[in-house]
């Protein structure tokens, strides 16, 4: 990637939906207590989004700010990337309906579905796109609301989730800065592991699928832990060796919001301290496509996130997917 055009991260912005769930009022909904949730995932509370919200709505403010900070006019976006599993609806794509609302007319746009790995792959995407000198700016969003797709009555998964939007500006770069390396997977065969049984083609909506849930996230929990523990470590040590570098080299650690013992474990297999990871998961819980770019747009508003620091993104998803990205920071904070 070295010899190609530098690209990087050059705004970031995000938006929360207002209400808060914590897990005491969990404890009034499903059989659980917040010392179980605190203990198995490290989550206290989550946002939730209105009623009358949709992706697209969340999506929206996090992309203007992100514009905002990027110094970019919606006019002059060329690509808009949307990495969601809650599209508004199956189409059009919530890109386009963002690209509407943003004002973006030159922009091509199109929906990304690789669950909570799809901001992953939607910049990785979007870099080649620049890199290539086809385009000049893009804009790429995760955002998820997942309240919509989660049964309230199963405590093992509905204490996980929740709703918001993360954004990031991708655009040319001095040189040395910017994306240095990615690295993707997927393996098909764990599909069932992680899963929204109906809604497709496969299973269309029916009183059947309706009655019993199917519309919901189904997970097997032990199954998804054990491989995200192998896989993050593995994606993000790839993708370390693809930009020439190791976990020496890393000053902050961007890892996928989803459980407290898998960022731990991460962290424990790079030797990192407390202070080289971002961590808001006790707040917003797994925000799936949102997580990295949420975590991401907040330490950089703290000013922990400094022009030249080395930058691991890595992340895991249903599909089976993951991936990973490192980068040199150019943005002054």
């Amino acid at each position: 990637m070295n010899s190609l055009k530098p690209v990087g991260i050059i705004g970031t912005g995000s938006y929360l939906p207002e209400k808060v769930l914590t897990n005491k009022d969990l404890e009034t909904m499903v059989d659980t207590t917040d010392e179980w949730i605190v203990s198995r995932t490290g989550i206290r509370e989550r946002r939730i989004a209105a009623e009358e919200q949709a992706s697209s709505d969340l999506a929206v403010e996090a992309g203007r700010r992100a514009l905002e900070a990027a110094g970019v006019t919606a006019d002059q976006l060329d690509l808009i990337i949307v990495a969601t599993v809650t599209p508004d609806m199956m189409f059009p794509a919530t890109a386009c309906l963002l690209q509407d609302r943003l004002g973006a007319k030159r922009a091509a746009a199109f929906d990304l579905s690789a669950a909570c790995s799809g901001f992953l792959y939607g910049i990785a995407t979007a870099t080649q796109f620049i890199q290539s000198g086809m385009y000049r700016y893009a804009l790429v969003v995760g955002v998820d609301c997942l309240s919509r797709i989660t049964n309230w009555e199963d405590r093992n998964t509905c204490v996980l989730f929740g709703d918001g939007a993360g954004a990031v500006v991708l655009g040319p770069v001095e040189e040395g800065r910017g994306f240095l390396s990615f690295e993707l997977g997927a393996d098909g065969s764990g599909g069932d592991l992680l899963k929204q049984p109906a809604g497709g083609s496969r299973m269309p909506a029916s009183r059947h699928t309706v009655d019993e849930r199917l519309h919901t996230i189904s997970m097997a929990g032990r199954e998804v832990f054990k491989f995200a523990v192998r896989v993050m470590g593995n994606a993000a040590e790839e993708a370390l060796s693809k930009a020439g570098m190791t976990k020496e080299d890393i000053d902050f650690l961007v890892p996928h919001q989803a459980n407290i013992r898998i960022i731990d474990a991460a962290v424990k297999r790079f030797g990192l301290s407390e202070e080289k990871v971002i961590v808001n998961l006790d707040r917003f819980g797994n925000m799936s496509s949102a997580s990295i770019p949420v975590a991401l747009d907040e330490a950089v508003h703290q000013g922990r996130i400094k022009k030249g620091d080395t930058l691991v993104l890595v992340g895991f998803g249903g599909g089976l997917t993951w991936g990973a990205a490192v980068l040199k920071w150019s943005m002054d904070t």
